[in-house]
């Protein structure tokens, strides 16, 4: 399994929309992110910062990676947008972290 970290930015004064939006997420969405590989995904919200960090464990960097061509995804970044810093694609824009250490 390949762990991966990330951060992202939400807009001001969304936060209970961002969380509202995610309780629960669609659940096509959810079965594309399963087809896909992907276990243990968390995202954590520091309501300081408006920063959110995301955990999430993948199969493959492939399978992970061939999530953002699909139109379930396309459809729920383009739902988020307005909540959140993005790209010209409506995918969010996200700060790739690098593990330092992992403890099992």
């Amino acid at each position: 399994m390949i762990r991966k970290a990330f951060l992202m930015a939400l807009r001001p004064g969304v936060e209970d929309e961002y969380e509202k939006r995610h309780n629960p997420i669609w659940p096509e969405l959810q079965q594309v992110l399963r087809a896909h590989g992907v276990h243990n995904y968390s995202i954590f919200l520091d309501r300081n910062s408006n920063k959110l960090f995301a955990y999430v464990e993948v199969e493959s960097d492939e399978l992970w990676s061939s999530i953002a061509e699909t139109s379930v995804c396309q459809r729920w970044w383009a739902h988020m947008k307005d909540l959140m810093l993005t790209n010209p694609d409506n995918s969010p824009v996200a700060e790739v972290l690098g593990e330092v250490f992992h403890l099992d």
